[in-house]
């Protein structure tokens, strides 16, 4: 059961939150993604994909705050996702330690880079505005572990898919998840650029 195989403090929040069997795709992905491979994961809406996302995450960051630089980095499409996202995490980050910071193009640049420089484990944003904090220095990968996109089928839209190339292609060392329903052409391009060695889980 890929439940049990979590950190303790998830399996108490899950608990918590009456989350006691995992969705096949929850079953077939999170030991996946768990091994530390850069993974696709397709499935149909409703399978279970964001709180996957989430769920690991937490496990990659062994649900602990730790130094002042972003480990995780979740992109999303909008700021109406962003902001979605950013509530469900709390969801399950509330009375941890873990601080996750939402930014997206209405908040200002300045305000986003003062407010992650006062330290961040896990950073919510969309590509054009976090790939304007790369370009102005506002946040540092060097202690970055896990990258994942939600609903990564927006990345055809030209400027999302050279905000994401520009900013993966400053990135060293670090595990990336796409999450979308469905395995577009334009999703394995990436394989020949940061998606390279990945595995695929699709339901």
């Amino acid at each position: 059961m890929p439940f049990k195989k979590l950190h303790s403090d998830i399996q108490e929040k899950l608990e918590y939150l009456k989350i006691v069997t995992p969705t096949p795709f929850q079953s077939k992905s999170i030991p996946v993604i768990k091994s530390g491979s850069n993974v696709y994961c397709t499935a149909a809406k409703d399978s279970g994909k964001t709180t996957t996302l989430i769920l690991t995450t937490l496990q990659k960051l062994k649900y602990e705050a730790v130094g002042n630089l972003p480990r995780a980095i979740v992109l999303v499409e909008n700021k109406e996702k962003a902001l979605e996202l950013y509530d469900t995490f709390l969801t399950y980050t509330r009375n941890s330690s873990l601080r996750v910071y939402v930014g997206y193009e209405q908040l200002h640049l300045d305000v986003q880079k003062s407010e992650i420089f006062e330290g961040i484990d896990i950073l919510i944003s969309t590509p054009t505005t976090m790939n304007k904090l790369f370009l102005s220095n506002g946040v540092s990968t060097s202690q970055l572990t896990i990258f994942s996109v939600d609903d990564a089928e927006f990345l055809f839209q030209n400027n999302a898919y050279n905000a994401i190339m520009s900013i993966t292609q400053s990135i060293d060392k670090c595990q990336f998840v796409l999450y979308s329903e469905k395995m577009q052409p334009i999703l394995k391009r990436f394989e020949s650029y940061f998606m390279e060695y990945s595995k695929k889980v699709i339901i």
